[in-house]
Formats: structure tokens, C-alpha cells, sequence
């Protein structure tokens, strides 16, 4: 399904500028809730429903670690609910940061008690946006963003998966089949697997690369496992990834800066400078 696009401010890109670099984020914010141990879990399970004063404070902790990026993969953000003071935490960031163009979508709706949403923040400007259910559960879902042109296409996949893994081989499946006919894709979110595990499913078809070693991002407090993952085609060479150390959510952030053959980086200033002129 297509939706319009939301933007923040007219487009700050410079066409003149090229993107040659992109520098990527994914993070599971946890919707600013907080956790430094798992036992927060429990004793602090009453954010989940009712609001904290200091969730601002970490949701503006936050929003200085994404002003570094370009294109942003968020997950469990809430879409303006009891629990975050009835703060749509992605339009939030996006004004934060003065991004240009940002995305919700709500994937639970819980009504004044939560709004358990994905979140796309951009500093460029997509010709398109498609909001995907993924197969399982209600509860999951893909947002994907193209950028530049038909010829020359970026497409960006944000996702969360599911925890079981019949469910999230069905989900690779179904994003395997958006994803098949693009030469520049950038697959990224909270995937709730390690990164040998995504080999064994469909993804495997694509020839997506992932960086080897260990980014393990969760939990926070002392980063265990690596589920949070950032995968890109063969096109975009990796210039870097890194987890950051930052602490706000249960999940600790990754980072990744690609290099862009030189005619993606082009039509990507040629849309950018068109959505400018025609706001």
C-alpha cells in the first residue's frame, strides 16, 4: 500500500552536493522506555502503559545520536499514546534532528494505551513510500522507501521481525519478494536473529551482504547477541559499521556508512532538487 509522504521542512539537500556517502542507522528505541537490567522488565513494566517525565529526557538522548545520520531505521517507537505523553515519538525526532521527510507506521494500535509503531527518518527525499504488513501475527511490519528514480532506485526496507522463526522465515520471504528486481537495497532493523541465522532463509537469494564479526546490540547493559542488523547489495560498498554505546532503549544502536556508485548518488540529488522546488 502507498501512502503520501510527511515531510518536516522543505528539502535542505544540495543538489550540487552529491550523496556519494550515505550513513545508515537502525535502533529499537524501546519507545524511550528505558531498561539497564532485565529485571526492569518487571519492575518498571508500568511504562509501558503510563507515562515518565524522564522519557522525554532519554527520547532527546536519542534524537542527538540520529542527527549524525542520513537515512534511519526506527523500531518500537510510539506513535502518541498515553505511555509517551501523547508524543508521535517519530514526528518528534524527525523535528529534532531537522530531518526532512519521516514515516510512521502503526502496527498495534492500542488506542490511548500504545501506539507500537516502525519509524523511517530521511534527509533525502523518496518518491515513494510503501507500508507493508508482514505475514504471522498482527503486529509486524515493513515500511519501503524508494529514492532517486525508476532507472536509478534506492530502496530502503525497515523492519521488525518476529521471535519465532517459522514466522520470521515466512516475513524474509515476503521482503525477498519486494526486494528481488533492485540492484541498491538497503534491508535494516530488529531482525530477532544473529546474523548466521539470516543466512538459512530467503534473504540468502538476494546476495545481501552483511560485515562479519560480532555487533551484538542487545541488551544494552551488556551486549550479548546480535539481532539488530543493517544488510545491503553488493552496489553499496561498506565503507564502516559499528554499534554505538549508547544505552537509552534495551537495545544498543548500529551504524553503517556505504559508498554510492556515482549514478544512485546522482539521481538521488535530481529527486531531492525536484521535491525542493515543488514542496
Amino acid at each position: 500500500m502507498n501512502f503520501d509522504i510527511k515531510s518536516t521542512s522543505p528539502s535542505s539537500f544540495d543538489p550540487a552536493d552529491q550523496p556519494s556517502v550515505l550513513r545508515l542507522l537502525s535502533y529499537n528505541i524501546q519507545a524511550a522506555i528505558g531498561a539497564s537490567s532485565f529485571h526492569h522488565y518487571v519492575t518498571r513494566s508500568w511504562r509501558h502503559v503510563l507515562p515518565d517525565w524522564r522519557g522525554l529526557q532519554r527520547l532527546d538522548r536519542i534524537g542527538h545520536v540520529l542527527t549524525h545520520y542520513d537515512l534511519i531505521c526506527l523500531q518500537e517507537v510510539d506513535g502518541g499514546s498515553l505511555r509517551s505523553g501523547f508524543v508521535n515519538q517519530v514526528a518528534y525526532l524527525a523535528e529534532l534532528g531537522q530531518f526532512d521527510y519521516w514515516y510512521q507506521q502503526l502496527n498495534r494500535n492500542l488506542g490511548r494505551l500504545g501506539q507500537y509503531s516502525n519509524g523511517v527518518l530521511s534527509r533525502f527525499v523518496p518518491y515513494e513510500i510503501e507500508d507493508h504488513k508482514l505475514p504471522g501475527l498482527k503486529g509486524r511490519g515493513a515500511i519501503v522507501a524508494k529514492y532517486g528514480n525508476d532507472k536509478h532506485t534506492l530502496v530502503l526496507v525497515g523492519l521488525h521481525l518476529a521471535l519465532s522463526e517459522r514466522a520470521r522465515f515466512r516475513q524474509l520471504d515476503y521482503v525477498r519478494e519486494l526486494i528481488q528486481h533492485y540492484e541498491h537495497v538497503v534491508v535494516m532493523g530488529d531482525m530477532n536473529c544473529r546474523s548466521d541465522q539470516i543466512i538459512d532463509t530467503p534473504l540468502r537469494d538476494t546476495h545481501l551482504k552483511q560485515v562479519s564479526g560480532d555487533h551484538h546490540t542487545y541488551p544494552s547493559w551488556n551486549p550479548t547477541r546480535n539481532i539488530d542488523h543493517i544488510l545491503v547489495s553488493p552496489s553499496l560498498k561498506i565503507n564502516h559499521v559499528k554499534v554505538l554505546d549508547y544505552d537509552y532503549s534495551d537495545h544498543r544502536p548500529i551504524a553503517m556508512e556505504v559508498a554510492l556508485p556515482d549514478e544512485l548518488a546522482s539521481a538521488l540529488a535530481e529527486q531531492s532538487a525536484l521535491c525542493s522546488t515543488n514542496p
